[in-house]
């Protein structure tokens, strides 16, 4: 199926231009400059600010009747640049009918105007004076005549951008209980456009961020917020030409209030299936009627979308290290207070874990320490570890493993699988050479059952270690690893946990464990069940099933958003560009759909554990998917 990615992304702009209050010739001007930018820029939107057409802060001189004029003069000029374009523009001004002063925002396309919406919520407070000016439309949508054309007016309208619906809102709009865009949304607008008019205050720009990026999240849709120009009068108060543009809570574009740049337009590509995605989950989203939608006959922009990625989609994009260190002390404290209540439930008295040397099982254990904290029990009282070298085991992961049990204070034994595992063998007429799936399951299975049997000797449950990523890849042996009686790591991504045991490593409780952590971190990922006895590590996770990297993006964008695989190619050839070719993204994209297919049946039968994040694939919970279904969806 061929994807055309300017069909799944809306492109709009917000634009800033510099003000001179009351001088409509300049302000269309300016306007006309930046529109065109947004042209060149294949944009569908571009929002302008509150009253852009005359300048917000021009008080009384509102009401002067050369000022009106010359603004739907103005208004007239804007329209026309619009003919033949692809690009609808928003801007504001004051605008009468039937002797009533309203604060508006004009749509403009393709040579007409396609609306006119007044603001609703008149600000009367502190520095703000509107309601001496200006008046809240009180009636249904009207049909005005304007210029031997009929133009809709009025609160309830909905505009219909190349099958995209957007709805407006104008500053003030947004930070009362009930912002009108929540009817928008609820009636089918995917994206809001907010022409404001907001001045500066200490601590007030993250606040307008969260109020934006909040909403963004609470409609499930894109929101271009574009505040007027610092070059607003200054007489009492600064505007800042702050201008946001969020998509599903999360701010995809910006303009830093009181920017000193000269860049006056950001533009951003909407997701429009991420949107559609989320409101088909929710089933409190339906759409209701009520809304006059109007059409404004253009087709939007053919153009190459540049949506925001980053390689690693379970970690925030430029968060702040401080926010991003306490996303993390999070996650392991959701991990730790689901095992201390497990414990406590089962009245268990022990955790048995297989300790090997690799990131997931160090994971686990610095859980469990922690779980310890929390019951307020020494962690060699209820933890016990069982490193169980086998046929493949490397020194380096054996030495590490007891290396850290006794760093976090805890006992560790080992117990040689060998001579087990050559008895099965035996048993099963398997030669014990060939190294193919029995030689490496009966492995896993035997470590399994001296887990089991060590915990019932003990009145203790297995702590399981296998990750998110192994557990959609279906990378684990069924009844062995696979098995357990609580997992803390079962919505972990690899990537996480990667991340998630460097952060631990640096905290002063676990300084004694460090250079083992490190040394943990820096070893390839293997299961280590092929290759010679104590000999380096030979069998790499990665070269067989491929990089985790690249995985963990395939499993964001096929479950959190229900991404086509086309959809998931094209996003991870602008991630990866620098890392894999086409060719080997196709080759990995295929493998994890396929595996990801076949390996239902494993999921369907995992054993409890902690969501900690957006994407877990519980069969109880979070992804329910019958195990003999067929791949083709996916080809």
């Amino acid at each position: 199926m061929e994807f055309q990615p300017s069909e799944h992304y809306f492109r709009v702009t917000t634009a800033c231009p510099e003000v001179e209050l009351a001088d409509i010739n300049a302000n269309v001007k300016n306007i006309s400059e930046l529109y065109k930018e947004a042209v060149l820029d294949d944009s569908a939107l571009v929002v302008f600010p509150e009253l852009s057409i005359t300048g917000y802060s021009i008080g009384d001189v509102v009401q002067n009747q050369r000022l009106i004029d010359e603004a739907m003069r103005g208004l007239r000029y804007l329209r026309d640049e619009t003919i033949n374009e692809k690009t609808v523009a928003v801007v504001g001004l004051p605008f009468v009918y039937e002797n009533g002063l309203y604060n508006c925002a004009a749509v403009l396309a393709d040579g007409k105007i396609a609306g006119i919406v007044p603001k609703q919520n008149m600000p009367n407070y502190s520095e703000f004076y509107e309601s001496r000016w200006y008046q809240p439309w009180q009636g249904p949508n009207i049909n005005l005549t304007l210029d031997d054309q009929e133009v809709p007016f009025g609160n309830d309208l909905l505009f219909d951008i190349g099958g995209v619906k957007m709805g407006i809102e104008i500053c003030e709009d947004l930070w009362v209980k009930d912002p009108p865009s929540v009817q928008q949304a609820a009636r089918g607008a995917v994206i809001i456009a907010n022409p404001s008019a907001s001045n500066e205050l200490v601590g007030k720009a993250n606040y307008r961020r969260q109020l934006v990026s909040m909403q963004s999240a609470k409609l499930v849709a894109g929101y271009a917020y574009a505040s007027a120009d610092p070059s607003e009068s200054t007489t009492d108060v600064v505007m800042s030409g702050h201008q946001i543009i969020a998509e599903n809570g999360r701010i995809v574009q910006e303009r830093k209030p009181l920017s000193l740049d000269d860049k006056r337009i950001h533009t951003a590509d909407i997701d429009l299936d991420h949107i559609k995605h989320d409101r088909i989950k929710d089933n409190n989203y339906t759409t209701k009627l009520g809304a006059q939608v109007i059409k404004c006959t253009v087709k939007r922009p053919d153009f190459e979308p540049n949506p925001r990625l980053v390689k690693d989609p379970f970690l925030p994009d430029n968060e702040p290290e401080v926010q991003r260190n306490e996303r993390f002390d999070s996650i392991i404290y959701i991990q730790a207070m689901g095992l201390a209540k497990r414990l406590k439930s089962t009245n268990s008295h022990k955790l048995v874990l297989g300790l090997s040397g690799g990131l997931d099982s160090t994971l686990a254990l610095l859980v469990a320490v922690r779980a310890a904290d929390i019951l307020g029990r020494n962690h060699a009282d209820v933890i016990t570890t069982i490193t169980m070298p086998g046929l493949a085991s490397s020194n380096r992961t054996q030495n590490n493993a007891q290396l850290l049990a006794e760093a976090v204070g805890v006992k560790n034994k080992v117990i040689d699988i060998k001579e087990i595992v050559k008895s099965e063998f035996k048993a099963l007429d398997h030669d014990g050479q060939t190294q193919d799936i029995a030689y490496e399951n009966v492995q896993a299975r035997a470590r399994t059952e001296i887990l089991f049997n060590y915990a019932n000797k003990d009145g203790g449950i297995v702590l399981g270690t296998g990750d998110l990523s192994e557990i959609a890849l279906g990378w684990c042996t069924y009844n062995g690893d696979h098995m357990n009686h609580y997992n803390v790591n079962s919505s972990v991504p690899k990537t996480l946990v990667r991340h998630l045991v460097r952060f631990m490593s640096e905290k002063t409780d676990f300084a004694k464990a460090q250079e083992v952590l490190n040394d943990i971190l820096d070893t390839p990922v293997s299961p280590e069940l092929t290759g010679n006895p104590d000999s380096e590590i030979t069998q790499t996770t990665e070269e067989i099933i491929g990089p985790y990297e690249l995985h963990d993006f395939f499993l964001s964008h096929l479950i959190r958003w229900g991404d086509s695989p086309e959809k998931i190619k094209f996003l991870a050839s602008i991630a990866f560009k620098e890392d894999y070719t086409d060719h080997e993204i196709d080759k990995w994209l295929k493998l994890f759909l396929r595996r990801f297919t076949a390996n239902q049946f494993k999921r369907s039968a995992i054993p409890d554990g902690p969501k900690v994040g957006s994407v877990a694939l519980s069969p109880r919970g979070d992804w329910r998917m019958p195990s003999d279904m067929s791949a083709n969806l996916w080809q």
